[in-house]
């Protein structure tokens, strides 16, 4: 029989809720709140069929397990899964909402599941664990009106290379180099030519996430979804895939991962590292990546690296799938992915 266990996180209906199931059993998880977040262990290794659809995340103590499945040595599964019990407790009504996204998104097509990921993020926009972030940081600056572009463009023979040159804001995103972007983007999309497409950043980071001076400055969430799903650089450079790379260095965060995710080809840096931060700020990744990263590494992985709250480091990066080789910059490439 199925062994099920439920946190009860916050003696509320709407709280969600962590279920640990024994996938091994012939019940399937059954009719629960929208809110439980579902997690298949295994934890002899035999790596069950499953339907995988009725799972939000799957850890198995099977040393090399079949894509959907995320190995974890089986001294360390109850640790990790406190751990994650915590990380909900603290996340909050985010955490589930993202488990939503991606369990929902995984069966649609990728325009549908980005405009279903905005949907998503502007219901946590208007959220009580963003209001309270906002109210917690510090003021942040807002950049200092300039004519610099954001976004450079050169095209050399057959190659586009597009260009994040914001450097000073570590090539933070504000809606002005967002505009740039899509603007780019959508240039290399109508180009009968069609050139390859080569996405890099100027300065020590590649991108540090969406410019923090702007959230919260929106009043219209409606008419913010519209913005974000007309501006989606991550739905045009996944209209780019088949002759894109993105090169990528030093920090990546957020919208610095989300967006090249949607490259067809990822090449990092051995110094590029890897951040998902947006469920601390009461936030769910908005920029794509519950599309781009999900399908690169699987949802179970994305939705585990968000709750952990991990930094990851380029080797990991390769190892996950999250990029497809590492490379010097400007070198010859020394790591690539093995296929699964």
């Amino acid at each position: 029989m199925m062994r099920s266990r439920q946190f009860d996180l916050q003696n509320s209906d709407l709280a969600p809720a962590v279920v640990i199931v024994d996938p091994a059993g012939s019940a399937a998880p059954g009719a629960l709140a929208p809110s439980a977040i579902v997690i298949g262990v295994d934890r002899g290794g035999a790596l069950p069929p499953i339907d995988e659809a009725q799972f939000d995340l799957l850890l198995t103590a099977a040393a090399r397990p079949v894509r959907g499945w995320i190995a974890v040595h089986a001294g360390d599964i109850d640790g990790l899964l406190e751990h994650l019990d915590g990380q909900v407790r603290g996340f909050g009504l985010p955490a589930s909402v993202l488990a939503q996204t991606l369990r929902i998104g995984a069966g649609l097509a990728v325009a549908p599941a980005l405009l279903l990921e905005s949907f998503a993020y502007s219901a946590l926009l208007g959220g009580r664990a963003f209001r309270d972030w906002l109210a917690a940081r510090a003021p942040r600056a807002m950049s200092s009106p300039d004519d610099h572009a954001r976004v450079l463009c050169a095209r050399q023979g057959e190659v586009l290379t597009i260009t994040l040159d914001h450097p000073a804001r570590r090539n933070a995103i504000d809606a002005r180099m967002r505009d740039e972007l899509v603007e780019q983007l959508a240039c290399a999309c109508d180009d009968p030519t069609q050139p390859a497409v080569h996405l890099r950043a100027a300065g020590p980071d590649f991108c540090a996430g969406g410019d923090l001076a702007e959230f919260g400055e929106s009043t219209d969430l409606v008419q913010a979804h519209a913005i974000r799903t007309l501006r989606s650089p991550a739905r045009l450079l996944y209209l780019l895939a088949a002759r894109s790379t993105a090169f990528l260095h030093g920090a990546c965060v957020g919208a610095g991962i989300e967006i090249p995710a949607a490259a067809g080809r990822v090449v990092a840096a051995p110094d590029a590292r890897f951040w998902l931060p947006e469920l601390a700020m009461g936030l769910m990744p908005g920029a794509g990546g519950t599309v781009t990263i999900a399908r690169r590494i699987g949802r179970g992985r994305m939705l585990l690296w968000a709750l952990s709250g991990r930094r990851i480091d380029a080797r990991t990066a390769l190892e996950w799938g999250l990029v497809d080789e590492l490379r010097e910059q400007g070198g010859a490439p020394w790591a690539t992915a093995v296929p699964s």
